[in-house]
């Protein structure tokens, strides 16, 4: 989990900055600069800004998830931030993750405030969405709605896009739940990806792909692997099935 963090940086008094960014960069420096500074920063390449705690009889379930966009291991707070990873980690846009990324630390009408943002995304074309994970029952309350609205207006002055979420779809969390499991480095099957593409070059159901070796065992994972690294597409929304329809996608498409 993540080590523990020393804050002795603080910001400073009736500055003209009225919001500041703390962090920990990848040599585990520590970092306090204005807010308008941030989107100079690479957060993805830096430590999380503070410890997940982690003890028996806890109401969260926290844990580690390597995620295969970026070859990196994050550590969530609970199963709903953890599900949150993966959705993130599946999507073609998402170019890397990083958690606990930053402390915001700010003063406005109602006073001092501070929020660690949940988790830093950047995607592949340069932007970056910033998302906060919350339980379905906290999202109405008071103090939740202000942190939402203090962390959008510092994302909007930023230029990055921002969310607070609950929980996913069903259908969209049960299909890349399950393709998840498949999302590591082929080593020994990896000859097995031409053919497949080549074979998938008109769409095809699922379950005539997987026939084409005498051994269909061996060539659903490998498969499914294409799937979660969209080299291979189909429907997301519908639910996954022999019957499902994929189809390779264009060369110039596979970057993952």
């Amino acid at each position: 989990m993540s080590p523990k963090r020393t804050r002795t940086l603080r910001p400073v008094r009736y500055a003209p900055d009225q919001l500041f960014v703390h962090y920990y960069d990848a040599q585990q420096t520590e970092r306090l600069i204005p807010a308008s500074q941030a989107a100079t920063v690479r957060f993805e390449d830096c430590l999380p800004a503070r410890e997940i705690p982690s003890y028996a009889g806890m109401r969260h379930t926290p844990g580690s998830y390597w995620a295969a966009s970026c070859d990196a291991v994050l550590d969530y707070e609970s199963y709903l931030e953890a599900k949150w990873m993966k959705l993130l980690d599946f999507d073609s846009q998402v170019a890397a993750l990083a958690a606990q990324p930053f402390i915001l630390e700010g003063v406005d009408a109602q006073g001092k405030w501070t929020h660690v943002p949940d988790l830093f995304v950047r995607r592949t074309n340069g932007s970056v969405l910033l998302l906060d994970v919350k339980n379905p029952q906290q999202l109405a309350k008071l103090r939740v709605v202000q942190q939402a609205e203090r962390t959008e207006k510092a994302c909007q002055d930023l230029g990055w896009d921002y969310r607070m979420v609950g929980d996913p779809d069903p259908q969209l969390w049960a299909t890349v739940e399950w393709l998840c499991g498949y999302r590591r480095p082929l080593n020994a099957t990896a000859d097995l990806v031409d053919p497949i593409l080549a074979l998938a070059t008109q769409p095809i159901a699922l379950g005539d792909l997987v026939s084409f070796r005498h051994d269909p065992e061996v060539a659903r994972p490998v498969i499914y692997h294409l799937m979660w690294h969209h080299h291979l597409l189909f429907d997301i929304d519908r639910p996954l099935r022999d019957h499902t329809r994929v189809w390779a996608a264009p060369a110039s498409e596979r970057t993952r």
